[in-house]
């Protein structure tokens, strides 16, 4: 991957490093959470819930184009041992809306292209509903992104946005700060041809809102996502999408950080355009 000096995410005109500032006092006590407290997991379940009512909106609104969203693949034409590895040329000099853009048309572009619409779809601008419309139109092809709105609309809805602590134009309480960024791990080539190919991300998710009287601290998730993209307009495009759980590593042993600390951290370290 190649760092720059990308603005965040969270701002279309200003994208690549979320900045989030967690009031005191510190909502993890500075105790570790290898045993999360019953009022947490109920928290985190609620959490989890609602993020896969959206999936499943998402999912619903990409069926019937004739390609598979779950990324699984047959036997036959799963991809060998091939690790994620620089090849040592810049995937973009261009951005549209703060998001990379025009991205080679080789096999590593589009895994370029994969990761970095993983970083904006995760991003907490799909919160927005006039942010979200400009990714739709920017990362699908026309007739995905025109099939895709209403379902979307409907998934990123106010009781929805409630659930995640935000209110109906997606803004998080005064004194608090709603964090939702994709980081990817590595890329696998499911399908290439110079018209379309199929993209898998391993990415580790964070979400949660920061603040201290949030009852959802920022937690972590291990997801798959697929994208299936077509060569159109001199770009890759996002024909449809879908993720799945995993694969997830064995959680460490690691002390949770303060609050003061989780908010230096996201302040001081941006984001990247990720290249193959």
């Amino acid at each position: 991957m190649t760092s720059g000096d990308e603005q965040a995410y969270t701002d279309y005109d200003d994208t690549g490093h979320t900045r989030t500032r967690l009031p005191e006092p510190d909502p993890y006590g500075g105790a570790p959470r290898r045993t999360p407290h019953r009022s947490s997991s109920r928290s985190l379940v609620t959490v989890v819930g609602v993020v896969v009512l959206l999936i499943a909106a998402i999912a619903f609104a990409n069926r019937g184009d004739g390609s598979s969203s779950d990324g699984s693949t047959a036997k036959s034409d799963r991809p060998g041992s091939a690790p994620t590895a620089p090849s040592g040329t810049r995937p973009v000099d261009t951005k549209s809306a703060g998001v990379p853009t025009v991205f080679a048309h080789t096999e590593q572009g589009a895994q370029s292209a994969a990761s970095n619409y993983a970083v904006a779809l995760g991003s907490t601008d799909m919160f927005k509903k006039n942010s979200r419309d400009r990714l739709l139109q920017l990362l699908y092809t026309p007739e995905a992104a025109a099939r895709l709105e209403g379902p979307m609309d409907q998934a990123y809805s106010a009781d929805f946005l409630a659930k995640m602590g935000l209110d109906a134009a997606g803004d998080p309480p005064s004194g608090s700060t709603f964090v939702s960024r994709v980081v990817p791990v590595g890329t696998a080539v499911q399908h290439y041809t110079d018209n379309d190919a199929k993209v898998a991300v391993w990415y580790l998710g964070l979400i949660g809102m920061a603040g201290s009287s949030s009852t959802d601290p920022v937690t972590s998730s291990w997801k798959t996502w697929t994208f299936d993209l077509r060569w159109s307009g001199g770009d890759w495009k996002i024909t449809s999408d879908g993720q799945k759980d995993g694969p997830a590593p064995v959680p460490g042993d690691d002390k949770a950080a303060t609050s003061d600390e989780i908010s230096k951290a996201i302040e001081e370290y941006g984001g990247f355009t990720y290249a193959r």
